[in-house]
């Protein structure tokens, strides 16, 4: 059996909906987990998400709603999002992390690299190289979609060093092989936007001779969630975008 890897990004802060993907597929049977940002904001459990990341050596980047949580807690503003119910969503969740969430949080870069060793000779042959980006390899917010022209992941391949190219940010999974390179999506944990709440991950196996993607969805209890916007008095509008599986502001 060649290399596990589980794939995940945009966890927003849904905690259960991070659960529900660890009773199905969980940690221990993995030999790396990836994170590709986003990992708190609009769901209400920074904490619990953090703590899980960090306790499970997760390796993890940066996303755009990481980053400005971020700027929050060093004091800085931000010009987007300029509507009031979304900006306290950021608010809120810079107010409740604890000391060593905001250290782990500092702690994560915009991108990382894994060369991952397929046997046990150190032959060049026996080396992959695996990207993990928020975006794109060219751009941290830009959006890679299964629409996106082939011509752009073209591009993006011209000037990659990757295998292997794993991001987040679009909440939609594909896995496509373009000039050679494999580029990987896995959707979104917390916030699918498809009408479908279940959360989306993808399982990555790789050997000398095959590289393999498995997408997967799994429902998780919404009302959780809801429950908690209620308890903290965050805007009503995310309860039903939660139940609905839809991005409606």
């Amino acid at each position: 059996m060649g290399l596990q890897i589980l794939l995940l990004s945009d966890i927003h802060g849904n905690y259960p909906a991070l659960m529900s993907i660890e009773e199905k597929l969980p940690a221990m049977n993995f030999d790396f987990i990836i994170n590709c940002g986003d990992s708190i904001v609009y769901a209400p459990f920074p904490n619990e998400t953090l703590e899980w990341l960090n306790i499970q050596n997760v390796i993890s980047i940066l996303g755009n709603t990481d980053k400005k949580v971020i700027k929050i807690l060093q004091g800085k503003s931000f010009k987007k999002p300029g509507k009031t119910e979304k900006r306290i969503m950021y608010t809120s969740t810079a107010a409740q992390l604890t000391g060593k969430n905001k250290n782990y949080l500092l702690s994560l870069k915009k991108q990382q690299q894994l060369q991952l060793n397929l046997g046990h000779k150190r032959k060049k042959e026996h080396y992959l190289r695996l990207g993990i980006f928020h975006g794109s390899p060219a751009a941290h917010h830009e959006f890679l979609f299964n629409t996106t022209p082939d011509s752009r992941f073209r591009e993006l391949a011209e000037n990659s060093r990757n295998n292997i190219v794993v991001t987040g940010h679009s909440h939609t999974p594909y896995h496509k092989i373009l000039s050679g390179i494999h580029f990987i999506n896995p959707g979104s944990v917390g916030r699918m936007f498809d009408g479908n709440p279940a959360a989306s991950c993808a399982t990555l196996e790789i050997s000398d001779k095959l590289i393999s993607v498995t997408h997967h969805r799994f429902y998780y209890p919404v009302e959780r969630v809801v429950e908690r916007i209620q308890k903290d008095m965050l805007p009503e509008i995310y309860c039903q975008m939660y139940r609905e599986g839809k991005k409606l502001n």
